[in-house]
């Protein structure tokens, strides 16, 4: 038997290439795990939908209920799909196998198969609309460009159902949007040659998945309000802000959220020495002797550790960083870096970790146990990124008691409110410009302010930690959004 549809929640579908606790490469998945449980708490009928991985199988196999198979259209050729659905925390969650395109132990595979790996994904979704047991969505919500195409198909494939389900199409990150051939394409989505326009799906000459789902979505959201305003400026816009712009009226910035059950240093398996805002000091003095230990740093009891949890490409502000590590180390500042990422970043750091034995340690991995310790242990978090859409890593590190340093864009600026020194109000640092010494200045002032005035040092972790950044707010502007495009009250 299907979950009952909650008294008058609108019936909303969450579809997506990677969610918690199935798949996650990003904070995609953080979003797309967590936003639908949020939603069902305040009344609707959540689900989720995406791909069954062969890790996914491999994991949650013998949850796994079938709802029978399909057929899905793939230009001459029809594929087979089959249609699977288990219970998460309450929730129905739908995996649409195919061993092909999914049947592998990664979520993203090679950027040309995996246009068509999410091409039949999109197919497929569009498809399975009316197989779920009895629930017929009333929208929607698909996220970045592997669902770029959905609305499109929606708008094509069920314009006779009465009601139509409405699309919502959510960016977490403009910089990546599924672009490939014409031909290739058209085939794969079953295209006429007449939708093969520049107002459509084109984008200088070539098929682009996001920008389609901007044209063809009802509504269009991404992940901070500041970020929002950001893509429709040629600098963050990423060739399509003038195209952002054209539909400024359907587009909405919604703050993410984070978990914070999962995020929580009170009942956190992974810390030394668990604690929460009302005994802070104590617990949080175990765990950065314990982090520094573990990353091998010297006792330091009169600097702050500050720590760096990132993928170390670019966008995160690596040069920043680089042009004035020597500066920051002679703040007397400990130094912990913890992520993957571009090879030239990971030898830079791990050369720069080599002339401060004791004073900067860097470990080249992705885990997410020891990241936990460092949010814990650690009095300032940096994270001078050139752009971020939300950003997840700063509020986690306000949860755990750490300050973050970051660079007013996107969500960290609608996150972060910088230190007043007049009125000791805020809760972490900030800085405007892509200026090395602008960043390096901030850390300076928090490294003064942690030395010569801890008590309202110690003021603003507090501040930090007694920070909302959970689902409960974000989730209802999204149903009030919903309501909105279905029709329904939204006081109800």
């Amino acid at each position: 038997m299907g979950a009952k549809r909650p008294p008058a929640g609108p019936g909303i579908l969450f579809v997506t290439s990677e969610a918690v606790p199935f798949a996650k490469v990003g904070g995609l998945a953080d979003v797309a795990g967590t936003l639908p449980l949020a939603l069902r708490r305040l009344g609707a009928d959540a689900r989720l939908l995406m791909p069954l991985y062969g890790f996914v199988r491999k994991r949650f196999g013998d949850r796994l209920r079938s709802l029978g198979s399909l057929e899905v259209a793939m230009g001459w050729r029809r594929q087979y799909c089959g249609l699977f659905v288990l219970e998460e925390k309450g929730m129905p969650c739908y995996f649409l196998e195919n061993e092909y395109y999914f049947g592998h132990d990664r979520v993203y595979i090679e950027y040309g198969f995996d246009i068509e790996r999410f091409s039949f994904f999109q197919r497929a979704a569009a498809t399975v609309l009316d197989r779920l047991e009895g629930f017929r969505p009333d929208v929607v919500h698909g996220h970045d460009w592997q669902c770029g195409m959905l609305p499109l198909l929606l708008r094509r494939d069920h314009a006779d159902r009465e009601p139509a389900p409405k699309s919502v199409l959510t960016i977490h990150n403009l910089k990546y949007q599924g672009v490939h051939g014409r031909d290739a394409v058209a085939d794969f989505m079953g295209l006429d040659p007449s939708e093969m326009a520049e107002d459509g799906i084109l984008h200088n000459g070539d098929p682009n998945f996001l920008k389609t789902g901007i044209v063809y979505a009802h509504a269009i959201t991404t992940v901070s309000p500041t970020y929002a305003r950001e893509i429709m400026t040629p600098y963050y816009g990423e060739g399509l802000d003038c195209l952002l712009r054209t539909h400024r009226d359907k587009l909405r910035g919604i703050l993410n959220g984070i978990d914070t059950d999962a995020y929580d240093p009170s009942k956190d398996d992974c810390l030394p020495a668990r604690y929460s805002l009302r005994n802070w000091r104590k617990g949080k003095a175990a765990c950065r002797q314990d982090v520094m230990e573990e990353m091998g740093l010297a006792p330091n009891p009169d600097g702050p550790l500050a720590v760096m949890i990132s993928r170390l490409v670019d966008q995160k502000g690596l040069d920043l960083l680089i042009r004035v590590l020597d500066d920051l180390m002679a703040t007397g500042l400990s130094l912990a870096i913890l992520g993957t990422g571009d090879p030239y970043y990971e030898r830079l750091l791990s050369d720069a970790a080599a002339r401060y034995p004791g004073r900067l340690s860097i470990r080249i991995a992705y885990h997410d146990p020891l990241a936990r310790r460092l949010y814990a242990g650690s009095d300032l978090f940096l994270m001078p990124s050139l752009f971020e859409p939300c950003g997840l890593s700063q509020m986690i590190a306000m949860r755990y008691g750490s300050l973050p340093v970051v660079r007013e864009t996107g969500g960290l600026k609608d996150t972060v409110t910088p230190f007043n020194r007049f009125t000791c109000e805020g809760n972490g640092f900030s800085f405007m410009n892509i200026n090395a010494h602008e960043f390096l200045y901030t850390v300076q002032a928090a490294c003064r302010l942690h030395r010569d005035d801890p008590d309202a040092f110690r003021a603003l972790v507090r501040s930090a930690m007694a920070s909302d950044f959970s689902w409960t707010v974000s989730a209802r502007s999204y149903l009030d959004l919903y309501r909105t495009l279905i029709g329904t009250d939204a006081s109800t």
